[in-house]
């Protein structure tokens, strides 16, 4: 099973969420994302293999990437999972309309001013069917909640 976390726009692998993942899950993908959307996209297709069992961790702007390639490649992947996606970026529209039965977890904090809760769980809830969504007492980092997040449970370890 292939395991990614996809960092921010300002992130980077050696992001907090980024070595965590690093540090407690061995094999865990986590490489770094420059440039546009599209750069960051094409570098996503090119890392990803064309088969096997794919779960796809996306936070804020790597969320957004994460979002689009489930939708442009439902059937690669078996899980997602969107912290505090940026779905309210204009990067997403583009794909607005299509829908994934990837089974989607969503989690965001409740005074995200990023991305507000409000926008983006409509535009996930309208994209992914599946959802199940968290409203976490966090911000946009979600910094006091993501290690109390059941990470074994979600990355099926």
């Amino acid at each position: 099973m292939t395991r990614i976390f996809l960092h921010g726009l300002d992130s980077s692998s050696k992001g907090r969420k980024a070595q965590y993942f690093h540090l407690n899950f061995a094999g865990m993908l986590t490489p770094d994302f420059t440039g546009d959307l599209e750069n960051r996209l094409t570098r996503l297709r090119e890392i990803l293999p064309e088969s096997g069992e794919l779960i796809m961790v996306g936070s804020s702007f790597g969320g957004l990437m994460a979002a689009i390639y489930a939708l442009e490649w439902p059937d690669r992947l078996n899980k997602l999972i969107l912290l505090a996606p940026a779905l309210n970026f204009p990067g997403f529209s583009a794909w607005q309309g299509r829908t994934s039965q990837v089974p989607t977890s969503l989690f965001i904090g409740r005074h995200d001013t990023v991305t507000p809760p409000g926008p983006v769980v409509a535009a996930a809830k309208a994209a992914f069917p599946t959802l199940t969504v968290s409203l976490l007492d966090d911000d946009h980092l979600l910094s006091r909640s993501f290690q109390q997040l059941d990470w074994p449970a979600l990355l099926h370890i």
